[in-house]
């Protein structure tokens, strides 16, 4: 992607501070009243072209990378919806794999800002933010045109502003506690709320759950007729080595087995986001047992993905690796891909947490590969302070195992001293490493930080 010059930076950040005054994507009141009037306003985009739907905990995002470069290496125009961006807003709203342009972001906002106007001056409440970026996001797409539109659930399910589209396909990933003070923690009404994505006659591709969780999404699917496709079933990952630069992956597919899949992404859990990748574009294009996907065009898809800030190294000598995990569970999968794919001398944490996150929970699972850990935190208003942070990981890893650090950057390189350090004069100095994580936020922050430009 070109870089894009100053002025249309500043128009971005315009448009970005006009939509910062609306409610913040963490913030939801359940109706999808406000975006069907401005879709419907807009003549509703959403419904010319076929939408492929993702939903879940954790993955969401990786899933809707690997599904859309598995779509444009068959031909199709693809839209791509992710939510939240790393480092630019622009991330969020793709055509053919890649963010469209400031310009393009700007103008689709200033499109449809008359009739964001008329649905604030209907309702008691304004448009939120990510109710606008939604509509953004379709128009977009319409425009385009595109052939498929691969959407990830912003929050929930039911209630998510996406839901006004009917996926053709509509996928969860794996369902955890995240979000509680919106969701709460009843792991079950979380499953419920995820499974409104699934509507009649769509299928309905299901990542390994809790039992309880399996029963309460294969519920929903009897009750709108949607046709199932399980994971550790239907689909799955048969056999899978580590490799340079990623892993080797042979998996069952809804149209039969895939051998000699090369995903340059680390861990047992993209190698599961891989095989639900598939299975959504197998389930779109109907394949079955007797029709498979074209093998040659799958191995270049997943050849071709990339997901930046999941275990992504940004530097080396010493590596450094930012991961966006910020939840327990999300946090368990990074340090099992860590133990497993990486052989670190000692391994340093950098971790900052938003302030509504389990950060006890996080810390707790990154706390057997971490040897010491560098509490900071970001620029974003949601931002858990490093003082308090620090007093949580101090009773996880000890004091003599924490520094705190606020500013991001001298929390870097603090941590790639201390990776450095060696306890014999005969010691290698190599062989250490830093990991950064905590937050989406975290994780782009320490992009920018280290010179990766955003995609």
């Amino acid at each position: 992607m070109p870089k894009p010059d100053s002025d249309a930076l500043v128009a971005l950040r315009a448009v970005e501070d006009e939509l910062n005054t609306r409610w913040p994507e963490t913030k939801i009141e359940p109706s999808l009243d406000r975006i069907r009037v401005l879709l419907d306003l807009l003549g509703e985009p959403q419904r010319s072209y076929p939408v492929l739907h993702i939903a879940g905990t954790n993955g969401k995002t990786s899933t809707a990378r690997m599904l859309d470069a598995l779509l444009t290496r068959v031909g199709l125009r693809t839209g791509r919806y992710t939510s939240p961006h790393l480092q630019l807003a622009t991330e969020r709203i793709s055509l053919d794999g890649a963010p469209i342009s400031p310009e393009q972001y700007v103008d689709t906002y200033r499109d449809i800002e008359p009739y964001v106007t008329m649905v604030d001056g209907r309702s008691e409440i304004r448009m939120s933010k990510f109710e606008v970026l939604t509509g953004m996001a379709f128009a977009a797409f319409a425009d385009a045109p595109v052939d498929a539109a691969v959407v990830e659930v912003g929050l929930g399910g039911s209630w998510d502003a996406t839901n006004v589209a009917d996926g053709t396909v509509a996928a969860i990933t794996p369902i955890a506690l995240d979000h509680t003070e919106y969701l709460g923690t009843d792991l079950l009404g979380i499953a419920r709320e995820k499974a409104g994505i699934i509507k009649p006659g769509s299928v309905a591709v299901l990542a390994k759950q809790e039992p309880e969780v399996t029963r309460v999404l294969l519920e929903r699917a009897v009750e709108v007729d949607a046709a199932v496709a399980r994971e550790d079933s239907e689909f799955g990952v048969l056999e899978r080595t580590h490799g340079v630069g990623g892993q080797m992956l042979r998996l069952q597919g809804l149209g039969g087995v895939y051998e000699e899949i090369f995903l340059p992404l680390h861990g047992a859990h993209q190698a599961r986001n891989a095989a639900m990748a598939l299975a959504i574009a197998e389930a779109f294009f109907g394949a079955g047992p007797e029709r498979q996907l074209d093998v040659e065009a799958v191995r270049e898809g997943f050849a071709a993905v990339s997901s930046p800030g999941r275990l992504e190294p940004v530097r080396s000598a010493p590596t450094v690796l930012v991961d966006a995990a910020h939840n327990p569970h999300g946090a368990g999968a990074l340090a099992e891909a860590v133990t497993a794919e990486f052989a670190f001398r000692r391994l340093v944490g950098v971790v900052g947490v938003m302030d509504d996150k389990d950060a006890t929970g996080i810390l707790q699972a990154l706390e057997p590969v971490l040897e010491h850990v560098v509490i900071t935190q970001t620029s974003s208003p949601r931002a858990m302070s490093a003082e308090r942070l620090a007093a949580q990981a101090e009773e996880i890893f000890g004091s003599e195992a924490v520094t705190v650090q606020p500013a991001l950057d001298v929390a870097v390189e603090t941590a790639i001293g201390l990776a450095e350090e060696v306890s014999e004069p005969d010691e290698p100095v190599a062989g250490g490493g830093v990991l950064v994580t905590g937050s989406v936020v975290t994780a782009g922050e320490a992009r920018a930080l280290l010179g990766k430009e955003p995609t």
